[in-house]
């Protein structure tokens, strides 16, 4: 599938998916800005540092939902821009599902991130996802996109139709780890819990 990425649009049983203007064409687009994701980056000095000098927009999401039966399955569009807020790479919210049991696959169509994966045992890791490359997330599983470079990174989750979104429950105590730009601006993965200590929070 790597030459998804070199395509400006594709059609999926009918549904056109323009990655080149992040949508799914007659499928509903919301946005979030950098205002929108306080608590969501370990560093709220810097957090509050770069909301003081814009607004920018981090992410866009386009959905579509084809039908709402049991066997039908929802598409989402993900557009995550490059940016950093001081050393942490722009990220989603990222979510559970509301309906636990529900997995997702992510297709990577441009650029270069990867998801921070946990689930309800306190597993946790990062997985990398780029064009042509494809992500299972098992159900009870929090997931958050990460784009760890210099372009959008653009990718497809395709999801059960009763699946939903729970936001609220990884809201409470955000994921466990964090990505973070390296020396030599690779990603690094880190424990949140730490990195507070030493901030001394």
């Amino acid at each position: 599938m790597s030459h998804l990425s070199s395509l400006s649009s594709l059609f999926v049983t009918g549904i056109e998916l323009d990655i080149d203007r992040g949508v799914l064409v007659g499928g509903e687009r919301i946005e979030r800005r950098l205002s929108d994701l306080r608590d969501c980056f370990v560093d709220s000095a810097a957090y509050d540092r770069a909301l003081s000098h814009d607004d920018p927009l981090v992410y866009s999401v386009s959905s579509l939902e084809p039908g709402s039966g049991a066997g039908d399955l929802h598409l989402g569009l993900g557009v995550l821009m490059p940016g950093r807020v001081g050393q942490e790479f722009f990220l989603t919210k990222g979510h559970y599902h509301s309906w636990r049991e529900a997995g997702e696959f992510y297709i990577g169509l441009r650029g270069v991130g990867g998801l921070l994966l946990e689930d309800e045992q306190g597993t946790r890791r990062f997985v990398g996802l780029t064009a042509g490359q494809v992500v299972y997330v098992p159900g009870s599983t929090a997931h958050r996109s990460v784009n760890t470079g210099d372009e959008a990174f653009v990718y497809l989750g395709v999801y059960p139709a009763q699946a939903g979104h729970d936001y609220a429950a990884i809201a409470a105590d955000n994921f466990a780890q964090v990505v973070l730009a390296g020396p030599d601006g690779e990603p690094e993965v880190r424990d949140r819990a730490v990195m507070k200590r030493q901030r001394g929070e």
